[in-house]
């Protein structure tokens, strides 16, 4: 039976999670996340087996994996999940006499981390914008709640358009800052953004433009962000 901890919370904008509660939790947690990414390392690993295994198919490749970590607003905080990750991942490979290619990133969903990204990229192989969390924590807002309010302010002019579906100004700026400085630290690292905006054509312009990498969206929305990536780049070159 997985052990639990209970952690309580008085306000529903409180986000205790992720690398704060690895670190503040004691070895339960610390445990638990090392669990978690052995497990995702051998089922990389049974994969592999089982695809060896048929005669039929021939193996050029190791995996390669990216591993995704979230809330982090400091440099600390990445460079103790990464370490966590890296000892885990080299254990399990050497337990299983297997390579497997990996990078371990971060979300970017926060404003401090979007402004100390340059910090952050020192351990991150890669950001993955999460604009959701982002629009809500500049905002100061919840994407739940704001259809209480959300028509009244784009009738009366004070939102242009809903920062729910659109990439705001104010978002993007915190965006375009981290991308200059996480480049600036990293000139490898890989950069694109995960949430219903990467479906939205002009949020995917603004990404193209900004020089983001990829954007990730909902399935039934891959045709329009395909289309509008397609032309981004296009425009770019005109």
């Amino acid at each position: 039976m997985p052990k639990s901890v209970s952690i309580p919370i008085d306000s529903p904008v409180d986000f205790i999670s992720g690398p704060k509660i690895v670190s503040t939790s004691g070895n339960l947690l610390k445990g638990n996340t090392a669990s978690f990414t052995e497990k995702v390392f051998k089922f990389l690993f049974g994969t592999f087996k089982s695809l060896s295994s048929k005669p039929d198919i021939t193996l050029v490749a190791i995996f390669a994996t990216e591993i995704l970590e979230a809330l982090e607003t400091t440099e600390a905080e990445i460079r103790i999940m990464k370490d966590l990750v890296v000892r885990v991942a080299k254990e399990v490979q050497k337990d299983k006499k297997i390579k497997i290619d990996y990078l371990v990133g971060t979300m970017i969903e926060l404003p401090r981390a979007a402004i100390k990204a340059d910090d952050i990229a020192k351990h991150a192989e890669f950001f993955s914008f999460g604009t959701n969390d982002l629009t809500q924590t500049t905002f100061g807002l919840s994407r739940d709640d704001s259809g209480k309010f959300l028509n009244d302010y784009l009738e009366n002019k004070i939102f242009s358009i809903d920062p729910f579906i659109s990439i705001d100004d104010g978002v993007g700026d915190l965006i375009e800052i981290a991308v200059e400085k996480g480049r600036k630290t990293n000139k490898k690292i890989k950069l694109g953004i995960c949430g219903e905006h990467g479906g939205d054509p002009k949020s995917i312009h603004f990404c193209a433009n900004a020089g983001l990498d990829y954007v990730s969206c909902s399935p039934y929305r891959v045709p329009i962000a395909r289309l509008a990536a397609a032309q981004a780049e296009l425009s770019k070159k005109n």
